[in-house]
């Protein structure tokens, strides 16, 4: 069955409660604690790929009175995570919650260890009661639920994560789809977007805009208050009043709240949420301060998250180049051209200026300062989207960038497998030796 925009949707852009790794941990005990009914849970165990590990040590869990990790936000998946709610299991954690979960973690209830044999997404939560156990594993898509066990016996097996159906757990999955298809032909899926896909991807940018706009408003800073600081520079004539200001600085005022795990949601795009926020807010802010009707705004929003995607689809799901400046920046670029009247060969020239000029931009793990990847891959999609629409941008092959964007998009691709596969294991090794611990311990 041929992909269509709608399924895409629903598999691609989700809503996320703060970050995506802790969520899918706290996604992942949710589900294995429901697996127990009645039963008293007294401990949990997670294992997760060396990806999971390192994007949920360091940053903030929604509800969580500011402690970051892992290890809370299984806690919390087994005290009030509901696993209906996907990615926003932990949608309704409260303080009591949050004082439990930190117990939990002192009591040493909770166990958070690495298995670097899986890759990208893979996470196994085990919650135990005095004399059962039962497990959630989770692999290749944050919210993929692939297994559930009560002991040692499967209740529930899913298939690859796909695209047949709106259930991403049928058959082939959209990034594997969107990965064998041409830029054009994915950024074509747009055409066909009806009222509720316009009003669905309107909403994720009002969500994007809402977590942005608690950032700038609250009277102290949020996180690493980088977008706080972009408007303070912008009131004081420190910096003019200039688009790609204004864009960097919801941008960063977004990604500041969400690692520093403010109770509100974000369209996440590509399994990401700050990916959502990169791939969402440059296109919304210039479609509304250059008068685009809703229609128009939509429109290329769907752009910018197919063409994320095509770049993503192509990386693997959690890499360790920067996702959020690499892959959504270049999205929005895509975006951004489509809402200024550009062509599609316009978008792949703003695409490649984009990858050419983020290529080199590590993961070392989702935390405050993420908020500046988030900035420089916003702003940069802004700029790279102006010089395409003035036939101007990257057209030729130099370093990795190649002959064209689907040999660039290859050769990155190598570079994160082959050159940087050592990469997140040095990355966590600087982590652990700093934190003077490998066990995933909330953090406060």
């Amino acid at each position: 069955m041929a992909l269509t925009l709608k399924q895409f949707l629903a598999s691609e852009v989700r809503p996320a409660f703060g970050c995506t790794e802790p969520g899918a941990v706290a996604l992942a005990a949710a589900r294995a604690r429901e697996e127990l009914g009645s039963l008293e849970p007294s401990n949990v165990t997670v294992e997760v790929s060396d990806s999971i590990y390192k994007n949920g040590m360091n940053v903030g869990v929604p509800g969580a009175d500011g402690m970051k990790g892992n290890a809370i936000a299984a806690a919390l998946g087994v005290l009030c995570g509901r696993s209906e709610l996907g990615l926003e299991a932990l949608s309704a954690v409260s303080l009591h919650h949050a004082a439990t979960a930190r117990a939990w973690v002192q009591q040493g209830r909770v166990r958070v260890a690495r298995n670097s044999q899986e890759l990208g997404v893979y996470i196994r939560a085990a919650v135990h009661s005095s004399e059962h156990e039962a497990a959630c594993v989770i692999r290749k898509l944050h919210s993929h639920i692939a297994q559930v066990t009560l002991d040692g016996r499967t209740t529930y097996e899913a298939e690859s994560p796909g695209a047949t159906s709106d259930d991403p757990s049928v058959g082939q999955s959209v990034c594997d789809i969107v990965a064998q298809m041409s830029l054009p032909d994915v950024i074509a899926l747009a055409d066909s977007m009806d009222a509720d896909d316009a009003s669905y991807l309107l909403h994720g940018a009002a969500i994007c805009r809402a977590i942005a706009e608690y950032s700038l408003e609250r009277p102290s800073r949020v996180g690493l208050g980088m977008g706080r600081g972009v408007k303070e520079m912008m009131a004081d004539g420190t910096l003019e009043q200039d688009l790609g200001y204004l864009i960097r600085q919801y941008a960063c005022a977004a990604a500041d709240a969400r690692m520093a795990g403010v109770p509100l949601p974000v369209m996440s795009s590509a399994g990401s949420g700050n990916h959502g926020i990169t791939a969402i807010l440059p296109v919304a802010i210039l479609g509304e301060v250059s008068g685009r009707s809703e229609q128009e705004i939509a429109y290329a929003l769907a752009v910018s998250h197919l063409a994320t995607s095509y770049v993503k689809s192509r990386l693997g799901r959690l890499t360790s180049i920067c996702g959020c400046a690499v892959a959504a920046g270049s999205g929005a670029a895509a975006g951004m051209v489509t809402l200024l009247g550009g062509s599609v060969d316009e978008c792949t020239v703003a695409m490649q200026t984009v990858l050419a000029s983020t290529v080199g931009m590590i993961c070392d793990g989702a935390k405050d300062t993420c908020s500046l990847r988030v900035g420089v891959g916003a702003t940069e999609s802004y700029f790279a989207a102006l010089l395409a629409m003035r036939g101007q941008g990257v057209t030729e092959a130099g370093g990795v960038v190649g002959s064209d964007l689907a040999q660039t998009v290859n050769n990155i691709g190598i570079v994160n497998a082959i050159g940087m596969k050592d990469v997140d294991s040095v990355t966590i090794g600087i982590l652990e030796a700093r934190e003077g611990q490998g066990s995933g311990a909330c953090r406060v």
